[in-house]
């Protein structure tokens, strides 16, 4: 029997976006009273919504182009789809507080503690229960993330990617910019904004699946991001 765990947010205007990037903005585009010709209507049934919104919006993943100037033209429709269809661990660091950085032995010790080896080709999501503890509270955008030092390690055992609950995946200001241009140099990427990690803890190994639109020339895409344990 197959389960399936939802990773993704969902996305809607007025969501949490990261500083700077494009609002959500959503609108009936279309009606079913108006396809079926019904003039005035006073019930206005949505048969197509016009979405507005930026690649790096809710759950997503970032293109090597994201990463730093130097990656022009390795957009997310140049990526090879074995990227996004992993094996994937979580590792449960959800002691760690806000804009405080996770280091390579808080990695190892979570390894160490869940009994998780980390191998070429995983996704590592990173659970810090940040969504439940600060989706639209003002500390939000105060996340835990990566170290620089932490990035390096995880990227030298070649995984695909790894994953984090928070907007960003170093603590913003402090080691942000550096975790996107090690990603870049060491040809891995990560996904931002994911949610239900908690339930992934305590459970081994899954297979991970987070396939991007195919955006040409793209920095990055919405994923619907799901963890699947066969049992």
């Amino acid at each position: 029997m197959i389960e399936i765990i939802d990773l993704s947010q969902d996305i809607y205007e007025g969501m949490p976006v990261f500083k700077d990037l494009p609002q959500v903005k959503m609108s009936v585009h279309n009606t079913h009273e108006e396809w079926d010709g019904i003039v005035n209507s006073k019930i206005k049934t949505p048969a197509v919504h016009k979405l507005e919104l930026g690649e790096h919006t809710g759950t997503h993943v970032d293109a090597m182009n994201h990463m730093a100037k130097e990656y022009q033209g390795q957009s997310i429709d140049t990526m090879p789809l074995s990227m996004f269809y992993t094996e994937g661990i979580c590792l449960n660091l959800s002691h760690k507080k806000f804009r405080e950085l996770i280091e390579i032995e808080d990695l190892k010790n979570a390894c160490i503690a869940q009994n998780l080896d980390i191998k070429k080709n995983d996704t590592v999501l990173i659970y810090t229960d940040h969504y439940r503890n600060a989706f639209r509270t003002e500390n939000w955008g105060n996340g835990p993330g990566l170290s620089a030092d932490a990035a390096t390690w995880l990227g030298n055992k070649k995984i695909s990617a790894f994953g984090v609950e928070t907007m960003s995946p170093g603590v913003s200001g402090i080691s942000n910019k550096k975790v996107h241009h090690i990603c870049g140099a060491l040809g891995f990427t990560h996904y931002e904004n994911m949610i239900n990690l908690y339930k992934l803890i305590g459970r081994g190994r899954f297979r991970f699946i987070a396939l991007p639109l195919k955006i040409k020339g793209g920095t990055g895409s919405p994923v619907r991001a799901v963890a699947v344990f066969e049992n």
